[in-house]
């Protein structure tokens, strides 16, 4: 529909203190990024800060006093979409239908993923810190709009037998 109001949210998870510049690019345009944790460095929230508001959760590395701010799950309410951010999923303990989010973003496995489940979409937008084994290296991008959600990886590098 012409003029309805589409929100971009980009959304990274297991920075582990790196911030790539093609993650930077791939976040450009968005007007929140959520970030699922495994920050690694207040430096991480700050350059996103300078793309977009920022709403962290803290990780399983994530430690010390720079850290202790971030909360271990948050809530992200846009335009009536509510989002339930975590770092582990295996640590979620409420049913996410039931309390009507209509996503559940967590990071944490370092694999991208995208499942819906009983109405609700689990988001996990893979590492985009440094490589662990042969994982790819991607973020994710959610645009909520009067559509509903959309969810979609971006791979920060050539996908494998691709250009």
């Amino acid at each position: 529909m012409p003029g309805a109001v589409r929100r971009v949210v980009g959304v990274i998870s297991d920075t582990h203190g790196l911030v790539r510049p093609e993650a930077l690019a791939a976040l450009a345009g968005s007007q929140l990024i959520v970030h699922a944790g495994d920050v690694g460095s207040p430096e991480v929230l700050e350059r996103l800060r300078a793309v977009a508001p920022v709403v962290a959760v803290r990780g399983n590395n994530d430690r010390g006093p720079w850290a202790d701010h971030l909360p271990v799950t948050d809530v992200v309410e846009l335009d009536g979409t509510c989002l339930y951010v975590l770092h582990d999923v295996k640590e979620l303990d409420l049913d996410p239908r039931a309390a009507g989010f209509r996503a559940v973003i967590a990071g944490h496995s370092h694999r991208p993923q995208m499942e819906e489940r009983d109405g609700v979409l689990f988001l996990n937008p893979g590492s985009a810190g440094p490589r662990r084994f042969t994982l790819p290296i991607t973020l994710a991008r959610l645009t909520l709009g009067e559509g509903g959600l959309d969810a979609a990886i971006v791979h920060l590098e050539p996908v494998a037998g691709s250009r």
